[in-house]
C-alpha cells in the first residue's frame, strides 16, 4: 500500500488497525479540526494540519465594532478595562474550536428541545443560525470580536445577532465550563484519529525501506560501540514496533476521554429535566462523565494526550539522532536525497539531513508543551478555575508538532539510500562475532557445555589475541585459538565472520535471517503492504 492510498484509509479502520484488543473501537466519523498559527499581524488564528485546512481563518480588518454588554454582564455596573480585556480574551487561540462548539450547541438544542424546554421551532431557529455562522468562518468573513471573549460567547452572540429570542434560550442548562470541556475533548479525540493515521504512515514508509534492503547486515550498537552484527531490517522494525506502542497509547487515551461533560454545567449540575445521554450519543460519546465536578474541573485527558505525543516524539528523536549520524561521513550508512537535505549558506560541499535535526530539536518543544500543562493544573481546587483557559494553546502545538514530525520523518524515509558498500566495509571492525563465539563454546562441551561465564572468557582472550595481532577472529587459525583452549576445532569457523553469526540467531525476535524474515512477513501483512511491488 502506497502512502496515497494509505491517506485515503478511513480513521475507523485505523483505529480498528491499531486497537490493543480484537474488538473495535466504537469510533464517530472524524470533524476536521483545527490548530493555532500566525498571519501577518502576529495574531493567532486557525490552521488544520494539512488535509485540514477549512478551518483556516485570517482576523477581520473591518473597523472594530462598539463594545457591547456581556452576555454575564447583569450584576455588574462598569465594564472590565482594555488591558483586562486583552489580557483575558481567548478568541485568539480557542476559535480553532468553532465546529467542535457548533457541534455541541446543535447536540445541546436538539436535547432541549426534545425534553420541551425549547420548542421546535426554536431548534429550527437555531440550526439555520448555525449553519450560516458556520458557513461564515469556513468562507472567512466571521468577524472575531475580542470583547466576545472567546469562540463560545462569540458564536452566541452571533447567533443571536441573526435569529434573536431562540439564541437567548440555547444555554439553558449549560455553562462555558462543560461547553468547553465538551469541545476540547472532541477536537482532542479528532486530532488523535490524525495523529494515528500519520503513525500508520510513517509505519509503512519504514516497512517498505525495510524490505527493499533485504539481507543487509550492520553493526549494531550498544553505548555506541560495537557490539554485534543485526540485519538492518531488524533495527528498522524496533521503530515500527515503538510506533505501534505510541499509537496503542493514542487509542487508549481515545478511550478514556470520550465520555461527555456536557449537561455538567457550571459544576453542579441542573435542576432542569435535561438528558445527558441524548446529547452524549449525538456527539458519540461512550456515556455522560458520572461526576459533574469532574465533568468541567480535570484535564487529565489532556495531559495524557500529551504525555503519548512526548513518548512519540522522544522516539522520533531517536530515530533522527540515528539517521542524523549514519548521514555523517564518519558513518557514510546512508545518503539522503537532495530533495531531504539543505546546504550551507557558506560551505558550498554541505549536505545537510536538517530535517531529521529539526525532528530531534522538536521533541523538546513538544516534551514542553506536556510540562507546561502539568505545571498548569498541579494546584488547582476543585472545580473550573480560569487558569484552564491556558490549556489550549500547549495542545494545540503538541498536534501540530507531533503531526509534523511523523510526515516529515515518513517523508525522510521514503528518501534515502542505505550504501551497501560503505557498510560492507566497515562490518569486519568491532569483532561483532565474540558473542557468537562465546555461545559456539557453551554448545561445544558435553553433556551440558562449557558455563558462560568461562566461554565469556575464553572468547575474550581470542578477542586480545586478534587485537595484538591486528586481526579478525575468523583469520586467526585453529593452532592459534587451541592455544587459548583446546575446545576449539574447525567447526569454530562456522560461527566466525559476520554472515555466520547472523545465521546462528534463533531465539524468538532475534535478528536471524528466518526470525526477521517472520517479523517482515508480520509487518507487511498487518500494513496491507506488497513485499514484491517494494523489493
Amino acid at each position: 500500500m502506497d502512502s496515497t492510498t494509505f491517506a485515503a484509509s478511513s480513521s475507523s479502520t485505523i483505529s480498528q488497525f491499531f486497537s490493543p484488543s480484537k474488538q473495535s473501537l466504537p469510533i464517530s466519523k472524524p470533524h476536521q479540526f483545527s490548530l493555532p498559527h500566525k498571519n501577518k499581524s502576529n495574531r493567532s488564528i486557525p490552521e488544520g494540519p494539512r488535509l485540514l485546512s477549512c478551518a483556516a481563518q485570517q482576523m477581520n480588518n473591518n473597523p472594530t465594532p462598539a463594545k457591547e454588554a456581556k452576555l454575564w454582564g447583569g450584576r455588574f455596573e462598569e465594564g472590565v478595562t482594555d488591558a483586562v480585556e486583552r489580557f483575558t480574551e481567548s478568541i485568539s487561540f480557542d476559535k480553532a474550536l468553532f465546529k467542535h462548539d457548533i457541534m455541541g450547541s446543535r447536540a445541546h438544542a436538539s436535547m432541549l428541545a426534545h425534553q420541551g424546554l425549547i420548542s421546535n421551532s426554536d431548534k429550527d431557529s437555531i440550526f439555520k443560525g448555525l449553519s450560516q455562522i458556520e458557513r461564515q468562518i469556513e468562507a472567512g468573513e466571521f468577524v472575531w470580536r475580542t470583547d466576545r471573549e472567546d469562540v463560545h460567547m462569540n458564536i452566541e452572540a452571533a447567533l443571536t445577532d441573526l435569529v434573536g429570542e431562540p439564541a437567548k434560550k440555547l444555554h439553558t442548562a449549560r455553562s462555558r465550563n462543560d461547553q468547553v470541556s465538551t469541545d476540547f475533548r472532541l477536537w482532542c479525540r479528532d486530532a488523535i484519529d490524525t495523529i494515528i493515521q500519520c503513525i500508520k504512515h510513517l509505519q509503512v514508509a519504514l516497512v517498505t525501506l525495510a524490505v527493499k534492503n533485504d539481507g543487509l547486515i550492520i553493526p549494531g550498537y550498544t553505548h555506541l560501540q560495537r557490539a554485534q552484527p543485526v540485519l538492518l531490517q531488524h533495527l528498522i522494525l524496533a521503530y515500527v514496533e515503538q510506533l505501534e506502542r505510541d499509537a496503542g497509547r493514542l487509542v487508549d487515551c481515545r478511550v478514556r476521554l470520550n465520555n461527555c461533560p456536557l449537561g455538567a454545567c457550571a459544576l453542579a449540575g441542573t435542576g432542569l429535566p435535561i438528558d445527558r445521554f441524548m446529547t452524549s450519543d449525538a456527539l458519540g460519546f461512550t456515556a455522560p462523565m458520572r461526576n459533574s465536578i469532574d465533568a468541567v474541573s480535570d484535564r487529565d485527558f489532556v495531559l495524557e494526550l500529551l504525555s503519548a505525543n512526548s513518548i512519540t516524539a522522544i522516539h522520533l528523536s531517536r530515530l533522527g539522532e540515528e539517521w542524523v549520524l549514519w548521514a555523517s561521513e564518519e558513518f557514510g550508512f546512508i545518503t539522503p536525497s537532495d530533495s531531504v537535505s539543505t546546504g550551507s549558506s557558506i560551505m558550498p560541499q554541505k549536505k545537510n539531513p536538517d530535517p531529521m535535526e529539526l525532528v530531534r530539536g522538536k521533541s523538546a518543544r513538544v516534551v514542553g508543551d506536556l510540562v507546561s500543562l502539568l505545571v498548569l493544573c498541579k494546584g488547582l481546587p476543585l472545580a473550573y478555575n480560569r487558569d484552564l483557559q491556558e490549556d489550549k494553546e500547549p495542545v494545540f502545538d503538541s498536534v501540530k508538532t507531533i503531526i509534523g514530525m511523523l510526515e516529515v520523518s515518513a517523508e525522510f524515509a521514503q528518501n534515502i539510500t542505505f550504501n551497501k558498500e560503505r557498510i560492507q566495509k566497515a562490518l569486519p571492525a568491532g569483532h561483532l562475532d565474540a558473542t557468537t563465539l562465546a555461545d559456539y563454546l557453551v554448545k561445544k562441551a558435553s553433556p551440558f557445555g562449557t558455563p558462560f561465564r568461562t566461554s565469556h572468557d575464553i572468547a575474550g582472550r581470542s578477542v586480545a589475541l586478534c587485537v595484538s595481532q591486528n586481526c579478525q577472529l575468523q583469520d586467526l587459525s585453529l593452532d592459534e585459538l587451541k592455544s587459548i583452549d583446546p575446545i576449539f576445532d574447525n567447526d569454530v569457523y562456522d560461527y566466525l565472520g559476520v554472515e555466520n553469526a547472523i545465521k546462528k540467531f534463533s531465539s524468538y525476535g532475534s535478528t536471524g535471517s528466518q526470525c526477521v524474515a517472520e517479523q517482515l512477513a508480520y509487518w507487511t501483512t498487518k500494513l496491507d503492504i506488497n513485499p514484491k511491488a517494494n523489493s
